[in-house]
């Protein structure tokens, strides 16, 4: 029992070393998963890698890449740690398990079965049928949610929808129905950072007609979403629609409260962030509830206001 326990720790550890590896391509794999990979023999890592940019090799082929001619002979008893099921099927590259099976690693341990369809677990099966020994579901949960949108948009078929809105202390969108500044430059550096890592954005017809926003990553270092306006001539349906003809895997709301709440009545949300000020306005346009559904995943506070993250009970449960 003690052993059991003690290899569950090390796989713990060097799995941990494939999510810090992952986030890495962050950018680049895009729309693929994010993915890393570590080697390990004779407890040392003798190679590494992720998947750096969509289309090329994946983080299997890298890490295997990186090792050292010396460390070759330790293959054959060394365990492969990837935090994504290997795939099987010929795309933009060979197949990893093709890969694995003909380095002969004694070992792979797998974070969480890739959903795909061209991949569910097919790739496991294959390791398996060649006589590799594989372990699947180290971390599961931290590896699934790496990669939670691109694993709700090929489940769904829609992105995944991050709903996004600045509050005042006391619950209020704005003071009166003017605008009024509730972020601080700080956080708004964060919320264009997470623009950045967003395929989409979208606000309704009114915002965009009074405040011309721009919704653009300005103050952060990425590529601008794609911008999206609600409206009767353009429904939720189609703007949806429209991001999976496109493979925009997320999608930003930033609307108002009409906007925000179309999205909650309708049960069409992963993500919801919410900046809490320090200012009150005693009356206004109300915040909308949160569902009740929503479960808190951080909570943050830079220069006085509250950043909470929420993420729905569904995605825990698919």
């Amino acid at each position: 029992m003690s052993n059991m326990v003690e290899q569950q720790s090390v796989d713990e550890k060097y799995m941990r070393r494939c999510l810090q590896l992952a986030v890495c391509g962050r950018d680049g794999a895009r729309p693929n998963p994010m993915v890393g990979a570590v080697i390990v023999a004779d407890g040392r890592i003798i190679g590494e890698g992720y998947h750096i940019r969509c289309g090329e090799a994946h983080a299997e082929v890298n890490a295997f890449a990186s090792v050292q001619p010396d460390d070759d002979h330790l293959l054959s008893s060394a365990t492969l740690y990837v935090s994504l099921e290997p795939c099987s099927h010929h795309g933009k590259t060979p197949p990893c398990a093709d890969l694995i099976v003909r380095k002969k690693v004694r070992r792979v341990v797998v974070g969480c079965i890739d959903s795909y369809a061209e991949v569910q677990g097919r790739g496991v099966q294959k390791l398996r049928e060649a006589g590799i020994d594989v372990t699947v579901g180290v971390l599961e949960r931290e590896c699934r949610w790496l990669n939670r949108r691109f694993f709700t948009f090929h489940r769904e078929h829609r992105p995944y929808i991050i709903l996004k809105w600045a509050q005042t202390a006391d619950g209020f969108l704005d003071c009166c129905g003017e605008p009024i500044a509730i972020s601080t430059p700080f956080t708004q550096m964060l919320v264009h950072q997470l623009r950045a890592t967003c395929d989409a954005i979208l606000v309704g017809r009114v915002t965009d007609e009074r405040e011309h926003p721009r919704l653009d990553v300005r103050h952060w270092n990425g590529r601008s979403p794609v911008r999206f306006v609600l409206s009767h001539q353009h429904p939720i349906e189609e703007i949806l629609s429209t991001c999976h003809e496109r493979k925009l895997q997320s999608l930003l709301v930033e609307g108002g409260r009409a906007t925000l709440q179309s999205f909650l009545d309708a049960g069409l949300w992963d993500e919801v962030r919410v900046e809490t000020g320090t200012m009150a306005a005693g009356k206004g346009t109300v915040a909308p509830l949160l569902p009740a559904e929503a479960e808190l995943v951080t909570e943050k506070t830079y220069d006085g206001n509250t950043v909470r993250t929420y993420s729905s009970s569904r995605l825990s449960q698919r």
